[in-house]
């Protein structure tokens, strides 16, 4: 059975859908993009800033789900300028320990939602 988990502290979804589904033991997480929940207005001044956002997102709803950024298994970026690569590589670090960093793909697509440059999904799993 899926358990809906949505954090009021993240930006609401801008589609039929929702932050994220436990299913088990494991947590899927919606791709999130760099808007504010506080003032609801989109973060892309650099990509570093609009990365950082992204992920505070992300952490939001582990939050809410009662997780951290240590349970995520792998995550799915998704970038607009793969020449981008590096600078939203230091961002994406700061956020995990190397040694157990989960897995992950980084990948190139046109657009985005909204025109951002950067979508991030994840898959966290709660401990037994």
């Amino acid at each position: 059975m899926k358990q809906i988990i949505n954090s009021p502290n993240a930006p609401s979804p801008v589609g039929p859908y929702n932050q994220s589904v436990r299913h088990g033991h494991t947590l899927y997480l919606s791709g999130q993009i760099a808007i504010d929940a506080d003032s609801g207005k989109l973060i892309t001044d650099t990509i570093q800033a609009e990365t950082k956002q992204v992920m505070k997102n992300i952490k939001t709803v582990l939050n809410q789900a009662g997780l951290t950024m240590d349970h995520i298994l792998k995550c799915t970026l998704f970038v607009t300028d793969i020449n981008q690569y590096s600078a939203i590589n230091t961002i994406y670090a700061g956020f995990f320990n190397e040694q157990t960093a989960p897995a992950r793909e980084l990948v190139e697509v046109r657009r985005l939602p909204k025109g951002v440059h950067i979508e991030i999904s994840a898959i966290a799993g709660f401990p037994d």
